[in-house]
C-alpha cells in the first residue's frame, strides 16, 4: 500500500511561542515541521529543503517578511511554494503590501487554528494538483 509522505511545513517566527504554537497546529495534522526563527535561515532551508509550505511571520529582526517574500517568490527554484503570512498587523495598507510580496494568504494574529489548518490543507491541495 502506497503510504503519502506527510507535508513539510517551515515556520518562520522570531518569537518561540509562535513558533511552538504553530509547529504544534501542524503536528497535530501530520505535517512534518522544519522551525527556524529569522528570514535569512528561511530562505537558506527553503533553497535546501523545498518543503510543501511557508508559515511566515511578517514582523522580524534584521529581514523582514515582506523582504523574505519578495526573496522567495522572485527565485524560479522557490516561487511555487504557498506561503501564508501570519501576522499582527491587519489594516488593509499591509494586507495589500504582504499579498503584493507574494503571499497567497494571510492569517491575522492571534491565530485562529480552524481557519490556518483550512488554508494549509486548501494551498496544499492546489499544490498536488498544479504539479500532477
Amino acid at each position: 500500500m502506497n503510504v503519502p509522505v506527510p507535508a513539510t511545513i517551515l515556520i518562520v517566527d522570531d518569537e518561540e511561542r509562535n513558533r511552538k504554537l504553530l509547529e504544534v497546529f501542524m503536528q497535530a495534522e501530520g505535517y512534518r515541521t522544519i522551525v527556524v526563527d529569522d528570514g535569512q535561515t528561511a530562505l537558506a532551508v527553503a533553497a535546501s529543503e523545498h518543503p510543501d509550505l511557508i508559515l511566515l511571520d511578517m514582523m522580524m529582526p534584521a529581514m523582514d517578511g515582506f523582504e523574505v517574500a519578495r526573496l522567495l517568490k522572485s527565485d524560479d527554484a522557490l516561487q511555487a511554494i504557498p506561503l501564508i503570512v501570519v501576522s499582527s498587523l491587519d489594516d488593509v495598507a499591509s494586507r495589500r503590501r504582504v499579498m503584493s510580496a507574494g503571499a497567497d494568504e494571510v492569517i491575522t494574529k492571534p491565530i485562529d487554528r480552524w481557519q490556518l489548518l483550512q488554508h494549509v490543507a486548501r494551498l496544499l491541495n492546489q499544490r498536488a494538483g498544479n504539479n500532477g
